[in-house]
């Protein structure tokens, strides 16, 4: 089954899938800054776009582009911000 997403009022949607691995989204995010919380382990992989990201336990932005990934632990937070459409990959492990 596939389930649809939507956050900050829409502008980050995603479309959620379960494989033989564990949960997947894979989504876009409009342009902005937004801030997630985790209960699972994510890695997320920028498809196309560019993307900022501050992990809980960092004070300063890391930039990814597209190819590029980034992790985040279980039970954690992390910011993104971006000034274009960009698109992820988020594997829950």
């Amino acid at each position: 089954m596939i389930q649809e997403n939507q956050y900050f009022d829409g502008n980050v949607k995603s479309l959620g899938y379960q494989t033989t691995e564990g949960k997947s989204t894979v989504g876009i995010i409009n342009p902005g800054e937004y801030e997630f919380g985790t209960a699972q382990n994510e890695i997320m992989h920028i498809i196309e776009g560019r993307l900022s990201t501050m992990l809980a336990n960092s004070k300063e932005w890391e930039i990814f582009e597209a190819g590029s990934n980034f992790e985040v632990p279980a039970n954690s937070s992390f910011k993104v911000k971006t000034e274009v459409q960009t698109a992820y990959l988020c594997q829950y492990r």
